[in-house]
This record gives C-alpha cells, structure tokens and sequence, in this order.
C-alpha cells in the first residue's frame, strides 16, 4: 500500500479540490475583475493530465474530489474528464465525485453529469433579485442559473446553494433565500467573504458582513439547533426547528475553521495550494509533464508538498482591513 498523505499536524489529507480552467462566463465582483487576462492554453493540463494528477491522489486516498473553476462547465470537452473518473467510483476508492458551478451550464450537463456519478452539486447563488445578480455577476444571467438548478435536481442531484454574505447588498433577502431554499429542498450555505485578488475598486472591509451577525438574525425568526456533522469542509452547520432544514456557515474570517482541514487546492495549471489563504505553492507540473512513463516523482512530489501544509491560514478583519489577504484571484485557485 502506498503511504496515505498525512500533513505535518496529523490530518489525513482526503479532499481534493481541482480547478479545470480559470475561465469563467460570469464575473463576480469578489472573485475576479472585470476584464481578466486568462492564462494560456498550453499552461494548462490537458484533460488526460488532469486524469493522471486526479487519479494519482487517488491511489494516495483521497476519498472526495470536488471539481472548480473558474466555472468548471465552461471547459472544452470536461464531461469526458468527468466519465474518465466514474472509474474510481465504481472501485470504491472515490466516495464522492462533485463540483462547485455558477449553474450556467447545468441545463446542458446536469444529465450527463448524473450518469458520470455526481450526485451533489454546490451552485453558487448571492441574489434571488434579477437585476442585483446581474450586478454582482457583471455577466450574469438569472434565469439561465434557474433552469440549471430546475435540471439538476430533475436529473436527481442534491443542490446546495453557496452564497456570499456581502453586507449592503445581500443582507434583506436573508429570509428570502433561506424560505426559497427550505421549498425547494435545498441546503444552503452562507460564505464569508474573502480577502482574495487585486479587484480594483473593491472594498473588502465593507463587504464583509460576519456570519455571527448573519447568525444572529436568524435566530430572531428561527430556532437554531447546532449539529455535529462535517461534510469534509469548512462548513459548521444547524439545523431549524421550525422547518428542519440545513444552513451552513463557512467563516474563515471570524472564526478559524483550520484545525480539522483535510483538504487541499489544485489550480488548473498544476499548482497545489497546501492552504488557500496562504501565498505557499508546490507547482506539480514538471513532475507531471517531464515524467510521462513514470508516476513515482509526482508522487514524491505530492508527498513534499503535503509535508509543507501550515497549520492555518490568517484571514483577518478585525481591524478594520483586510489583513493576510493574499494577492491571487479566487478564480485562479478554485472556488
């Protein structure tokens, strides 16, 4: 048996997250400018690459595989990606093949996705308000994110709504989304926002509204009841009593959920990202690409980098500014 990957504080590393392309059809205000200068073809992997890194980590015991972008759905031919991991599904060594989308494409793939093995799919979702998500998207078409969510749960995916609680913008629809997604079956999880990127004239200190705020609203309406479970992720979550339905809180800002991290970042290019509000980086491709008949230096190679995993990453707005921001697009990590 190969060695599992262990971290240097004794957390199995079980969850990958894998950016397939940088390129998005939307431009979300906290995660990319408006006019980005997207990376060249040929830096990133090809889809066979991708098969190769994906199916390495794989055999090392990574257990949970969720696909990013960018949106991830935009890339040429990624549903064959997609099919080429059924495999190890249907060996049991993959537990959970899913993805995180702007639900654009859903009405196209969501069938095809279904029948490659995903069975959850993360959409992510700010505004139920037409013109307001054309504003935080700049691109963003409402409608056409509604029907990918109608044919996602049509094909019989489980749909969590991921949104990103901006202060000033999202605040009054609180209520709203939460009613929305209890009729239609939805979880739903709350994001703060993070310090990420160059974005202009984005002020992300007045962005930034704290979930415990968040949380303290809902429980004006609603009965909270804290729940143990973990989903592989950031995400602590409750449960309301008055409609049994699922809310989850991702607070890298306010409160430091990094003690129990089993994950890791993966760009499109090949970088691994040990802690996503970290700068530090193992750039994987060279042992990839000058390596084609031999696995065992992107294997030791992996086995380095997960060596250098921090304890923790150090997001903070306590001050009154955006300290430990880190100077990459979300879209360039993966969201």
């Amino acid at each position: 048996m190969t060695p599992k990957l262990i971290d240097p504080f004794a957390r199995a590393i079980t969850y990958l997250r894998v950016s397939v392309t940088d390129r998005c059809d939307f431009r979300c205000v906290y995660c990319m400018a408006e006019n980005m200068t997207f990376l060249p073809k040929k830096e990133l992997l090809t889809l066979e690459e991708l098969d190769r890194m994906c199916s390495t980590f794989v055999d090392l015991g990574v257990e949970k595989l969720r696909i990013t972008g960018g949106e991830p759905l935009v890339r040429k031919g990624i549903m064959t990606f997609f099919q080429s991991m059924t495999r190890h599904l249907d060996s049991g060594a993959l537990k959970e093949l899913t993805l995180t989308t702007n639900g654009s494409q859903l009405e196209r793939f969501a069938k095809d996705l279904y029948a490659a093995g995903v069975r959850r799919v993360n959409v992510s979702l700010d505004t139920l308000d037409e013109e307001k998500f054309a504003r935080v998207t700049r691109w963003g078409r409402l409608p056409q994110v509604m029907r990918g969510i109608d044919a996602a749960q049509a094909a019989g995916m489980r749909v969590k709504i991921n949104v990103v609680a901006l202060k000033g913008f999202n605040e009054e629809e609180l209520f709203q989304l939460v009613e929305w997604c209890n009729s239609r079956d939805m979880d739903l999880t709350f994001i703060e926002v993070m310090p990420m990127g160059d974005l202009g004239n984005e002020d992300r200190v007045g962005q930034y509204w704290s979930l415990k705020d968040l949380r303290g609203q809902l429980s004006e309406q609603y009965s909270l009841i804290d729940l143990a479970e973990r989903s592989g992720g950031p995400a602590r979550y409750v449960q309301l009593q008055e409609t049994g339905q699922k809310i989850g809180f991702i607070t890298p800002l306010s409160h430091n959920f990094c003690e129990s991290c089993n994950r890791v970042r993966m760009t499109c290019t090949g970088e691994l990202y040990m802690c996503l509000g970290q700068e530090d980086m193992a750039d994987l491709r060279p042992a990839l690409r000058d390596h084609p008949d031999d696995n065992q230096p992107l294997v030791e190679a992996i086995h380095k980098a997960i060596g250098l995993k921090p304890k923790g990453h150090d997001f903070d707005y306590s001050r009154q500014r955006a300290d430990g921001q880190v100077s990459r697009h979300m879209s360039h990590t993966g969201g």
